[in-house]
């Protein structure tokens, strides 16, 4: 960096002198885009604004700098907000202001990067969450100031424990950021962030401009409704593509049962040893990331790799990195990857997606297509992160060997596919938009509950004009607050007192005082997994589980000695052998984008330069099987005994169009890529949709009626038949797009009468 180079910039001038000077110390040559755009826009404290700008390009400074110079400023001039109108004299020094964050592991990593520059000006900073020590936290209660990095989780419990002190301690709040904003939009958790924010403004009765912080935004507009809750926010945008830096791709296909002379045959009739062996040749002299799907294929990996390691005599660590790990498991693997002095690989789920700094990663992996666009945007930038050095991705995608009756969906090598249409998303920058239709009742019940134990107790009309009436949850109308009010008094969980006013129920106080309640998702009741008097995570038990029976986990082979049901300790000891546990699936969905890039693939000769020979043999492959069967002119296809309909949709359209079907009496299943109906024709399918686009769309509500199973986020049990068919259609029916597509389909040719044996391959 020159002298010059900073100081001439807009921005840099605006900065305060020792936040001048450590940015000359860090010795940067130059501002990025966002930093320069950033700055006079957050330092005039009147408006919202959004930094969308690609991973490493300086997103976090970009809101830091800025705010680190106001609040210096403030601190030398003692200026301080006074209190509501009416309120005599100025309130005393509070959290001036807080960062919000998905991760606790990213709020660590901030904590340090931003404690470097703060330290210069003299300005507190604090963490809260779930691992920080209670006398940490006892000190921000007893002098709060400086700035606050703090999940959504943690703001919850100060709201229920402290509401009383929430005054005191936010009196003098003058910004908040919201970091990866993506990752809260359009979900349970995201809502719960909408109503803290709003109930924070509640407290202190003044408005406090949010930043936004995100690498993967598709829709500004969304986003702003997002960050504040309103008909016309009023929010700066300030997106840099600032991301010129090259990127090498390989996408690398395996087909399964294929068998080599050189592995064992229980570990060459799939393709996990062939894909590790690769693994193992191109990564073992570098820091890298491996990511894969499940937390079940993690563990797979890096069992595999550190065994290939031992092996070999080789250095090179490979070390397993997810949620059920204990932390003190995961921050050594952090620590790891940033010693320069070893080569070290995580295979790891999306715990390392985010922007925590692990150091100089050489390349990223990704086993298994990508679950969206947006999460392959954040993975690919975790590599290429210093200058001069490109972002490395290989993909590795295995399909099932071809034989005489693999059925179409497989036939057509949609996993290849899948990822070929992510990829070439990624690079047009297009990611998924957020699903915001959602009305987040379980969501609301929690915050229900949060606010009356912050208050402790509200009437009900005043409790309606905090959360919805003027808070977040602005599609719940009176009518709809009344049925949840009603539920909820079912169930206990409030009841109401002579004075009208609603109070937490026997089983409300219940939920209030369990360390799970701040959580708006759903928590398994998880076993603690103990190895030689050392917890090394957690395992939710979904199948019985005995002495005896082998494991897989942290990358290690492990023996179960004995279970605790009481206690839900499940006590190891090393072991020779091992299979890794069951896990919970990741619940992606599949967008419309996603699936039309698919079938625009099918239909284009192009093949893209960074698939290898087995990639391209498998893209030629399913072309030729689309072709062959007819999809370009149908989609309505005959199977022995079954239909197949291929909407080349996204989930939430295909899970409607599978509702409507059940509802006139059919059975369908989803199956990857198309719907698999039984007890019908394909010509008379077509004439079902036929007369279904000819008439009008259903009701939503009529179609949820005829769900089963609805219930799926966290005290979706509480509620009523009605509210929970409402939750469920705005949750996972969109009759719009399935009408829509209902007309395309409605316009095909009827399907032709299949001779025997003719769809078969």
């Amino acid at each position: 960096m020159t002298n010059s180079a900073p100081s001439s910039s807009e921005a840099f001038e605006l900065f305060h002198p020792a936040v001048q000077r450590w940015i000359y110390d860090a010795g940067w040559v130059r501002l990025h885009p966002a930093q320069e755009q950033a700055a006079a826009r957050i330092l005039a404290g009147d408006r919202d604004v959004i930094i969308a700008a690609a991973t490493a390009s300086g997103k976090s400074e970009a809101a830091w700098l800025p705010i680190c110079s106001a609040l210096a400023r403030n601190r030398e001039s003692g200026s301080t907000h006074t209190r509501a109108a009416g309120a005599p004299g100025l309130i005393r020094p509070g959290i001036q202001a807080i960062i919000v964050s998905p991760l606790k592991a990213l709020i660590n990593d901030q904590y340090e990067r931003l404690a470097q520059l703060c330290d210069r000006l003299d300005i507190p900073v604090h963490r809260w969450h779930g691992d920080v020590a209670t006398s940490r936290k006892k000190l921000v209660l007893r002098a709060p100031e400086g700035v606050l990095l703090i999940t959504p989780e943690s703001i919850e419990s100060l709201f229920v424990n402290h509401g009383d002190r929430l005054a005191r301690v936010f009196g003098d709040l003058r910004y908040i950021i919201v970091d990866e904003l993506h990752a809260f939009i359009g979900t349970a958790r995201g809502a719960q962030l909408q109503s803290l924010l709003h109930r924070i403004e509640l407290v202190i009765d003044r408005r406090v401009p949010r930043i936004a912080l995100s690498a993967t935004l598709g829709d500004f507009s969304a986003a702003a409704r997002f960050l504040r809750p309103s008909p016309r926010p009023e929010v700066d945008v300030v997106s840099s593509d600032d991301d010129g830096g090259e990127i090498r791709l390989q996408l690398r296909g395996y087909v399964a049962g294929r068998q080599r002379s050189d592995r064992s045959a229980s570990e060459a009739d799939t393709t996990a040893g062939q894909i590790t062996d690769h693994l193992f040749k191109t990564l073992h002299e570098n820091d890298n990331l491996v990511f894969a799907n499940s937390r079940a294929a993690v563990e797979t990996y890096a069992d595999l790799l550190s065994r290939r390691s031992q092996e070999t005599g080789s250095r090179a660590e490979f070390l397993a990195h997810h949620g059920s790990l204990a932390k003190d498991i995961r921050e050594h693997v952090e620590d790891r990857l940033k010693d320069v002095g070893t080569p070290v690989t995580a295979i790891c789920t999306s715990t390392l997606e985010l922007g925590i700094d692990v150091g100089s990663v050489h390349s990223i992996a990704q086993i298994g297509a990508p679950l969206t666009v947006s999460s392959l945007r954040q993975r690919l930038g975790r590599s290429g992160r210093r200058p001069g050095q490109p972002a490395i991705l290989r993909l590795y995608i295995s399909e099932a060997a071809a034989r005489e009756r693999t059925p179409p969906p497989d036939a057509l090598r949609g996993e290849i596919f899948q990822t070929v249409a992510m990829v070439e998303l990624l690079l047009a920058a297009w990611y998924e938009p957020p699903h915001t239709a959602g009305l987040h009742l379980s969501t609301l019940i929690q915050q229900i509950l949060s606010a009356l134990a912050q208050h402790g107790g509200l009437p009900a009309d005043q409790l309606y004009q905090i959360l919805c009436a003027k808070g977040p949850f602005v599609n719940i109308d009176r009518s709809i607050f009344a049925a949840l009010l009603r539920d909820l008094g079912v169930h206990d969980l409030i009841r109401q007192d002579q004075q009208h006013v609603l109070l937490p129920g026997g089983r409300g106080d219940r939920i209030l005082n369990h360390y799970s309640f701040y959580a708006a998702f759903q928590t398994s009741q998880d076993y603690r997994l103990v190895a030689n008097a050392r917890t090394i995570g957690t395992l939710p038990v979904g199948r019985p589980i005995l002495p005896g029976t082998l494991l897989i986990f942290g990358g290690r082979r492990w023996r179960v000695l004995s279970i605790n049901l009481d206690q839900r300790v499940i006590q190891l000891t090393e072991s020779g052998d091992g299979e890794p546990p069951a896990f919970p699936g990741n619940g992606s969905e599949a967008a419309d984008e996603v699936r039309r890039t698919m079938r625009a693939l099918y239909l284009s000769q192009e093949v893209p330069r960074y698939l290898d020979a087995t990639a391209k043999q498998l893209l030629a492959e399913g072309r030729e099987i689309f072709h062959r069967f007819g999809h370009a002119e149908q989609q309505i296809f005959g199977w022995g005994t079954e239909t197949l309909l291929f909407p080349w949709s996204g989930d939430r359209i295909m899970n409607t169009l599978l509702v409507t079907l059940c509802r006139h009496g059919l059975s369908v299943g989803q199956d990857g890529l198309c719907l698999t109906v039984k007890g019908t024709t394909p010509v008379d399918l077509w004439e079902l949709l036929q007369e279904l686009a000819a008439g009008a769309p259903p009701d939503p509500l009529a179609l949820a009626s005829t769900v089963r199973v609805k219930a799926r986020d966290k005290y979706d049990r509480f509620l009523g038949g009605e509210l929970l068919n409402l939750a469920y259609a705005a949750r996972s029916l969109d009759v719009p797009g399935t009408w829509s597509l209902l007309s395309r389909l409605a316009a095909l040719p009827p399907p032709a009468i299949p001779k025997p044996g003719e769809c078969r391959r």
